[in-house]
């Protein structure tokens, strides 16, 4: 009895939440004037274009963007493609919001009003004369800070700002300052290094201005002297450059004093993995060609010591630093002096051996081709041959066979387990085969 009562009282009290829900819907049925006409929701920075109908700044942005030189609802050719901040409109909005508090709905926050074009042509103006008439740093610098404010407060003044070359006008600028030389506009060099990562990716001609000798010297220079936060946005902006893969530019970071080892040092004592990160990249893209100067730059990366410590790094690290790491050793080992450090290093083979079939398809072709370069060749070293075998060399390739691989990949494990079968007879695995982490394909 006093169950069945207390389910009826459960009843009744659902069925009551039931219609106080449906009554409170249908007292916050958002008027239709207060919906954006593209995303059928709540607008929270209404704009007005020039024919007259008012929508939601993203979305009516993001119809822009796409193409469109059209209203939406009146399929009328739009006079400007600014649109209108409709105050009036939000100010309602925010009202009624505040009005139906007590129903959990929030008051819409006031937005800021985005940066006009001709604003940020009057900045990019004001930071080019500054440089040209080679006024005192201070204000420069605080030109470079408001632009910097403004672009981070929103992405359309990051496109605002990208659109009206922004990139182009810092990069000059700071090539300017660096010809000066003047320990004076360190700071203001500085505050253009962190303004320029923050408009990444750069385009192209901004990045031909960034890699000429003089930038790239201030760039190492930073590298090697300046503050936690000059040293990362350096490095970010080398990736950028070096990314374009031409020749001269490595021949020009070979020239520069310190430059590839402060870039070994990021990897040695990183400051956070995106740095890192962005270090390895500027190394691979550093060595990854076969021209005089990759091999020049392979060389005396490899005389810094960067095998041994790539295979450190390898011990414990991500998936995304491991296939960097392993892309890097592919290309150093392509040398004869880099297959020389790295066989003489104890922990090259059982790394390799580990990594295959557990990181990722990429990390499995890294490794496999490092191994077939250090393994393959005329003279065949016995005692890596058995140290692979020991470590489940030959099991581990016959699997990646077995599970699927690229055709250049299959055909170097191929040789590989022809190599090792000659020699399984002398040695006894002593690692059972660990298919826990294994990476399938299928």
């Amino acid at each position: 009895m006093i169950s069945t009562w207390r389910k009826k009282r459960a009843s009744r009290r659902s069925n009551s939440k039931k219609q106080i829900e449906e009554k409170t819907m249908e007292l916050l049925m958002v008027p239709s004037h207060f919906k954006c006409p593209i995303a059928l929701d709540l607008m929270k920075d209404p704009v007005t274009l020039s024919t007259g109908i008012t929508y939601d700044r993203v979305s009516i942005e993001t119809w822009i963007e796409n193409g469109n030189q059209t209203c939406p609802i009146t399929k009328k050719v739009l006079k400007t493609l600014e649109p209108i901040p409709n105050h009036t409109m939000r100010k309602m909005i925010q009202e009624w919001c505040v009005v139906n508090k007590d129903h959990g709905i929030e008051r819409i926050p006031t937005p800021r009003i985005p940066v006009t074009s001709d604003e940020v042509t009057v900045i990019l103006r004001k930071i080019e004369s500054c440089c040209k008439l080679q006024q005192g740093s201070e204000s420069s610098r605080e030109l470079v800070m408001k632009m910097r404010k403004m672009i981070k407060e929103s992405t359309r003044n990051k496109r605002c700002f990208v659109a009206n070359g922004a990139g182009k006008i810092l990069s000059s600028t700071l090539l300017g300052f660096t010809e000066k030389s003047s320990v004076y506009e360190v700071e203001t060099m500085e505050e253009i290094l962190s303004t320029l990562t923050i408009l990444l990716p750069l385009d192209g001609e901004s990045k031909s201005i960034l890699g000429s000798k003089s930038s790239l010297n201030c760039m190492i220079w930073f590298l090697k002297c300046g503050s936690l936060s000059s040293r990362r946005n350096s490095v970010f902006l080398l990736k950028e450059i070096m990314r374009m893969e031409e020749t001269w530019r490595v021949e020009e970071l070979l020239k520069i004093d310190g430059g590839l080892e402060s870039l070994v040092k990021l990897v040695k004592e990183p400051i956070c993995p995106t740095t890192t990160k962005a270090s390895l990249l500027t190394i691979y893209h550093m060595v990854n060609s076969s021209q005089l100067s990759n091999e020049k730059a392979r060389s005396k990366f490899v005389d810094l010591g960067l095998v041994e410590l790539l295979i450190e790094t390898l011990v414990d690290c991500e998936k995304s630093i491991c296939e960097k790491v392993l892309g890097i050793l592919a290309r150093i080992c392509n040398s004869q002096e880099g297959r020389k450090r790295a066989n003489n290093y104890a922990l090259t083979i059982p790394i390799l051996i580990k990594k295959l079939l557990r990181v990722s398809d990429l990390a499995t072709e890294f490794s496999v081709s490092i191994l077939w370069k250090l393994l393959i060749g005329k003279n065949h070293n016995v005692v890596l041959i058995n140290e692979a075998l020991q470590v489940g060399a030959f099991q581990k390739l016959l699997l990646l066979i077995q599970v699927g691989c690229s055709e250049n990949t299959k055909e170097k494990a191929s040789e590989l387990l022809k190599l090792l079968n000659l020699h399984r007879g002398e040695v006894e695995c002593i690692d059972s085969l660990d298919l826990k982490n294994l990476k399938r394909p299928f």
